[in-house]
C-alpha cells in the first residue's frame, strides 16, 4: 500500500519555513535585523537550541547573515540580481534609463491592476497612508523625503499585487534607482511644476486603487511613467543644449 508513516516535523524545520515565508512574501526585508535570540525564541514558542539550528540552516542557505557584535540580519539576497559590471553598464548608457522606465511601465501597470483586484483592505490602507505622507512632504522645501516616499508608494503597490516574483524583482530595480544608477530622482522632484504633476499622478493611482478600479489603476500608472519618460527626455535635451551653448560662449570669450 502506498502509505508512509507520518512523522512530527522538527521544530527547527517549522522555524525555517516560517522565516523563509516572511522573506519570500517581502515582510522581512534585506538588511533587516532579527530580534534577539531570547525574544525570537519567545515569539516563536521554541527552545533556543531549536532556534539556533534553524538560524544555522538559513545562514547556510544564504538567507540570513551574522554581523559581528550586531546580531543576525536578513541577507542582501537582492544584491545578486545584477552583477557589478552590469550595474556600471546601466549607469554609463542613456538607453538603459529609458529601457528601465519602459520595463517599469509594463510591469507596474500590471501590478497596479492586480493590487486593485487582489490587494486586501489593509494593503490599500498602507498605500493610502504612504500617499498621505507624500502630500505632507510635498509642502516642504526639501524634496528628498517626497522622492523617498515615491519609491515606497510604488513598492507598496507591488506588495499589494501579491506576486512574490514580481515583488522581489522590482525591489532589486528600486534599490538601483535609490542609488542613482538610472537617474537622480531628487533632481526631478526639485522642479516645482513637475513635482506638482507627480503628486497628482500618485493621487490618481491611489484613488483608482482605493476604488478598486483595476483598469483605471493600470491606466494611471502608464500615464505617470510615460510622463516621467517625457520629463527625463526633456531634461536630457536641456542638458545637451546647455553644453553646446557653454562651448559657444567659451569660444566667443576666447576670440575676444
Amino acid at each position: 500500500m502506498p502509505f508512509q508513516r507520518i512523522e512530527a516535523e522538527k521544530l527547527s524545520h517549522s522555524v525555517v519555513r516560517q522565516i523563509e515565508q516572511l522573506i519570500l512574501r517581502g515582510i522581512l526585508r534585506p538588511g533587516e535585523r532579527l530580534p534577539s535570540e531570547r525574544e525570537l525564541s519567545e515569539r516563536l514558542g521554541v527552545s533556543r537550541p531549536s532556534l539556533r539550528e534553524a538560524i544555522a540552516e538559513l545562514q547556510e542557505r544564504g538567507l540570513l547573515a551574522t554581523r559581528a557584535g550586531a546580531g543576525i540580519y536578513v541577507a542582501d539576497v537582492l544584491g545578486s540580481a545584477f552583477s557589478p559590471a552590469l550595474i556600471r553598464l546601466f549607469a554609463q548608457h542613456e538607453e538603459a534609463v529609458f529601457d528601465y522606465i519602459a520595463f517599469r511601465r509594463d510591469l507596474e501597470s500590471i501590478a497596479a491592476e492586480r493590487a486593485a483586484i487582489h490587494g486586501s483592505d489593509t494593503d490599500l490602507k498602507v498605500i493610502d497612508t504612504i500617499f498621505r505622507k507624500m502630500e505632507a512632504a510635498h509642502s516642504k522645501r526639501n524634496p528628498s523625503d517626497e522622492a523617498e516616499l515615491d519609491a515606497e508608494f510604488h513598492l507598496a503597490i507591488l506588495e499589494a499585487s501579491h506576486n512574490v516574483i514580481l515583488l522581489h524583482m522590482m525591489r532589486s530595480i528600486f534599490d538601483l534607482l535609490r542609488e542613482g544608477v538610472f537617474f537622480n530622482r531628487q533632481i526631478m522632484f526639485k522642479n516645482r511644476t513637475i513635482r506638482d504633476l507627480l503628486l497628482e499622478h500618485h493621487r490618481a493611482i491611489n484613488d483608482a486603487l482605493q476604488a478598486r478600479d483595476a483598469a483605471a489603476a493600470r491606466a494611471a500608472v502608464i500615464e505617470h511613467l510615460s510622463f516621467v519618460e517625457e520629463a527625463l527626455e526633456a531634461q536630457r535635451k536641456s542638458e545637451k543644449n546647455e553644453e553646446i551653448a557653454r562651448l559657444r560662449y567659451e569660444h566667443e570669450q576666447a576670440r575676444g
